[in-house]
């Protein structure tokens, strides 16, 4: 990590010019107060503050390490793919034993994603999203929920009577109501508490 050292009048100033030298927000940045400095006695004996600014890593880096070491704990070996989205960065996992990423529904993965983004985003002025994929994982399931809507869009339209799904996760109720927002024949709403909040099918 780069560091170097600013000195001021102030502290602040010090730190003011420190994060020009490396062209840094504050936030981005590790700031150690080395002298406070002093005013002397009429000018006489003055002394300048002194700080050492150190850049902090990269919030993807920042990521990869924290997951590369989360996986060495649970005794599995992963390398990660690195790839630039909107808001964040997406981090595809591959390993031998990628069922135990992901776990059942992506139970795995999805807790490993929240754990990552607590990780990155701690003390940081910007949030950066970090979204962790295996195997395709996230566009399949997402696909199996697009058929699921359908589905169930699709009986409900028949019977007349509202169908209400298992609970699911935030993300996952979103593409149900995003898949049938503008269907001809159903509406949809959430219902319930987390965990247990449902999506529900009924017919216009």
């Amino acid at each position: 990590m780069k560091s170097v050292q600013g000195t001021g009048k102030t502290v602040e100033e010090a730190v003011e010019n420190a994060l020009k030298k490396l062209q840094l927000s504050e936030g981005d940045a590790e700031i150690e107060i080395e002298s406070e400095g002093s005013k002397g006695l009429f000018g006489i004996g003055s002394r300048p503050a002194v700080v050492t600014v150190t850049a902090k890593p990269e919030k993807k880096n920042i990521a990869v390490e924290f997951i590369k070491g989360v996986c060495e704990r649970m005794g599995i070996r992963i390398t990660v793919e690195e790839t630039k989205i909107e808001d964040g960065y997406k981090l595809t996992l591959r390993s031998d034993t990628t069922g135990t990423l992901i776990g059942y529904r992506g139970d795995t993965l999805d807790s490993l994603q929240y754990l990552t983004n607590l990780v990155v985003n701690r003390n940081a002025e910007e949030y950066t999203r970090v979204m962790l994929d295996s195997e395709n994982y996230r566009s399949k399931r997402q696909h199996t929920l697009e058929r699921l809507a359908a589905k169930y869009a699709k009986r409900a339209s028949e019977t007349g009577k509202s169908i209400s799904l298992e609970p699911m996760k935030p993300y996952e109720r979103r593409v149900l109501h995003a898949t049938l927002q503008n269907h001809e024949h159903v509406t949809t709403y959430s219902e319930g508490e987390e965990p247990y909040r449902r999506v529900v099918i009924k017919p216009r």
